[in-house]
């Protein structure tokens, strides 16, 4: 039997595709992002992809894609494809923020994330503060236990930071609201990832802070809970800052 029509080859191709296709749309979109591909610019043929990260045409159509469905890359016949610009890109899409290398994420997207919370978060609060339930209540606390419990484990404290947020943009029964906070988690996790490693006294701020919003709920107060919504963006706003001025002097 040749190897064309060996059904074992053909199985072992369908389980190595699924494997090799992330990898090379990751591989693109990092070197989009690194600026090997500047925006605007003309990506090489795709045969020059092929040869370059080592695959087949038909994976580097596939992967261009869903570079495209991204907004990172447009493809036209008779031109080719163009890198798009920044502005078009789909920036808070869970796999576009994966694809980014950590320091290369801009502070002007960490800088944008927190302008849309201090937008958004405090009415979130207030909504929340009269409509959440018995059980959104509960969830929150062990969110924020979870936070408390965490001492030196950023990946935990980043975690249940992160559920808490979830939780309170559910809780505020708006459809709308609970949308957006469904589409800056990604980016949150970045954020929270990049600040969570501050001093424990900074950490124990922010820790008493969500503290007042669950109690803020749970009295059903709505301006403590816009006002415990305001503390908890402050401090965000003070660890952000730290971490630029750290990640400023690790590449200066």
């Amino acid at each position: 039997m040749s190897q064309a029509t060996d059904p074992s080859i053909a199985d072992a191709q369908k389980t190595r595709r699924p494997r090799v296709m992330p990898d090379v749309v990751r591989a693109l979109a990092r070197d989009i992002f690194a600026g090997r591909y500047p925006s605007g610019s003309l990506l090489p043929r795709e045969s020059d992809l092929g040869d370059a990260y080592g695959v087949s045409r038909t994976v580097i159509r596939e992967a261009l894609k869903v570079l495209a469905a991204k907004g990172l890359v447009s493809s036209r016949p008779r031109i080719g494809t163009t890198v798009c610009d920044p502005d078009n890109w789909n920036i808070i899409d869970p796999q576009v923020l994966e694809w980014h290398a950590p320091h290369l994420l801009d502070d002007r997207l960490f800088d944008a994330i927190l302008e849309t919370r201090r937008a958004i978060e405090p009415l979130v609060a207030e909504l929340a503060a009269s409509r959440a339930t018995l059980q959104e209540v509960a969830d929150l606390e062990l969110a924020w236990q979870g936070m408390a419990d965490a001492a030196n484990d950023v990946e935990q404290f980043s975690r249940s930071d992160i559920a808490f947020h979830q939780i309170l943009y559910a809780a505020s029964h708006n459809p709308v609201f609970r949308q957006i906070g469904g589409l800056i988690d990604a980016a949150l996790k970045f954020v929270l990832e990049t600040t969570a490693t501050t001093s424990n006294d900074q950490r124990s701020e922010a820790i008493k802070a969500h503290r007042a919003m669950v109690e803020a709920l749970r009295m059903r107060d709505a301006a403590a809970a816009r006002q415990a919504a305001s503390d908890i963006l402050d401090l965000a706003a003070r660890d952000l800052a730290a971490a630029k001025s750290i990640n400023t002097g690790k590449t200066g």
